[in-house]
């Protein structure tokens, strides 16, 4: 589902780099409409612990079951002729224990990121999808969950940066973006050459909500291949 947003949203980005700020009345400040550019920091390599890309979870609605196999998570994410297969107690019958996982995707999917961050309906991500978009462009944007309905969005030019969360959210049923008003993000030159992004970043965000005084903010570690080529 992601993958939906590259085009569009890369678009919009374009357009919304041309524009202004604006005044909001409700929070009695002035809220970005585009995020401040941000100089990347190249360096040769990026001390730290990444062991976190060693780290993996099964796809979504997929969970190791009591006698240590992969099976259906409750939630109705797998296939409904998998759930048919399952006993009382969610297990997949023995009988059927072939055909159900020609069925059901167990990939071990490898953590691509760790972080922290605080926005509204956000609860955790492990992973980051890191696309070419030219040659002096990548787009880069995490992805969400039953419990995660907000995106961290980078756009990569030559030597800056652009950060924004964009809310999806379930609550207002609309989406909304925020854009960044400082922060940091340093990059391994040398594995970003050979195609693959390690970087570690701290961002703050503007947002409308009075009651708070601290920003909106996302931080963390990205090691992640950079997928497409020219």
């Amino acid at each position: 589902m992601q993958l939906l947003k590259l085009k569009s949203n890369y678009l919009i980005w374009i357009l919304l780099l041309l524009s202004s700020n604006v005044y909001s009345q409700d929070s009695n400040k002035v809220i970005r409409t585009t995020p401040i550019p941000i100089a990347i920091k190249w360096v040769d390599s990026i001390a730290g612990n990444f062991s976190f890309r060693n780290e993996w979870s099964y796809p979504l609605g997929v969970e190791l079951k009591k006698d240590g196999k992969a099976g259906c998570a409750d939630g109705g994410f797998c296939p409904q002729d998998c759930y048919d297969m399952m006993d009382k107690e969610g297990m997949v019958k023995k009988k059927y224990s072939s055909k159900s996982y020609q069925l059901l995707d167990t990939s071990h999917l490898p953590y691509s990121m760790q972080c922290e961050a605080w926005c509204y309906e956000w609860a955790g991500t492990n992973y980051v999808e890191v696309h070419r978009k030219s040659a002096d462009s990548i787009y880069c944007f995490t992805t969400c969950g039953i419990a995660t309905h907000c995106s961290l969005e980078l756009y990569i030019v030559n030597d800056t940066c652009y950060a924004s969360i964009d809310l999806n959210s379930i609550r207002s049923g609309c989406c909304t973006n925020f854009y960044s008003t400082d922060g940091y993000i340093t990059i391994d030159r040398k594995l970003w050459d050979e195609g693959i992004m390690k970087a570690e970043f701290s961002f703050n965000f503007d947002y409308k909500n009075p009651r708070k005084d601290w920003p909106m903010y996302w931080k963390g570690k990205v090691y992640s291949k950079i997928e497409g080529s020219l």
